[in-house]
This record gives structure tokens, sequence and C-alpha cells, in this order.
């Protein structure tokens, strides 16, 4: 179902904001090295938001291109 990929790269989404949120509060207080690792963790997880949005995409188109649908 398309909309279960559509809330599957949502929730990627999210996580990676949380992450991208939580690096810059860890650079604020000068903890460099959490920081990185977060942004690290954010660069991860914006990759895979990224890769579910396409999946998602192309689902959506595939189903919008089926007769009868």
């Amino acid at each position: 179902m398309p909309n279960d990929s559509h809330q599957r790269a949502a929730e990627f989404h999210e996580q990676a904001a949380h992450a991208h949120r939580a690096a810059a509060v860890h650079h604020e207080k000068e903890d460099h090295l959490t920081g990185h690792e977060l942004s690290k963790q954010a660069f991860e997880m914006s990759l895979r938001a990224h890769q579910a949005s396409q999946y998602a995409h192309e689902k959506s188109q595939n189903a919008a291109q089926k007769p009868g649908k």
C-alpha cells in the first residue's frame, strides 16, 4: 500500500530531524565529539529518508498507472 511507504519515509525524516536537533544542542554545549556522532547519525537517517521517499514516490507512480485505480 503506497501510504505505508510514505509513512515510513516520514518516520525517517522525523528521526533525521531529531538527530540534527540533538547534534545542534551538543555543539552549542561544546560537546563536539557527541555532536559529531549525532551529526553522522542525522546524515545517515537523511539518506534513508531520501531513499524511502524515492521508493514511496515510485510506488505511488506505479499504483497510479495501473488500470482501474
